[in-house]
């Protein structure tokens, strides 16, 4: 796959389930694409970029280079609309700070927001950002 801007997420966290749709509609363009870390799309993309294990992070694939954790997330809000981009300036505190605060949450993210036993359904229009 050649596509510029693609988020891998974990489909049965809500978390992630609610940050995919906060993407959605911030980003008007429509330059991110999506795939759950469980489909077999999600699975190809990760070891055709030889991505480690980052179950418990959101993964953003951006020209041909995958970002992880605070990284990723900080990268994507850079692209989104309006005042979220300026929070893309927090990528000046070192990596392991900004980290720590992201895996706080991502090991508690189930037990704070709870796990779903399937992917959600995106409505048509929102179908054509996810791959398959």
């Amino acid at each position: 796959m050649t596509m510029k801007r693609i988020i891998l997420f974990d489909g049965e966290c809500n978390f992630c389930n609610w940050n995919v749709q906060f993407i959605i509609k911030r980003d008007p363009k429509a330059i991110f694409k999506f795939a759950s870390l469980q489909s077999e799309v999600g699975l190809q993309l990760i070891e055709q970029y030889h991505i480690p294990n980052h179950r418990d992070s959101l993964i953003l694939i951006e020209k041909d280079q995958y970002y992880v954790k605070s990284t990723a997330a900080l990268r994507i809000c850079k692209k989104l609309h309006l005042f979220w981009r300026f929070l893309s300036i927090f990528m000046i505190i070192p990596k392991k700070v900004r980290d720590f605060g992201y895996d706080i949450i991502a090991k508690n993210r189930y037990k704070l927001f709870g796990k779903s036993d399937r992917c959600m359904i995106p409505s048509p229009e929102m179908r054509k950002r996810f791959l398959s």
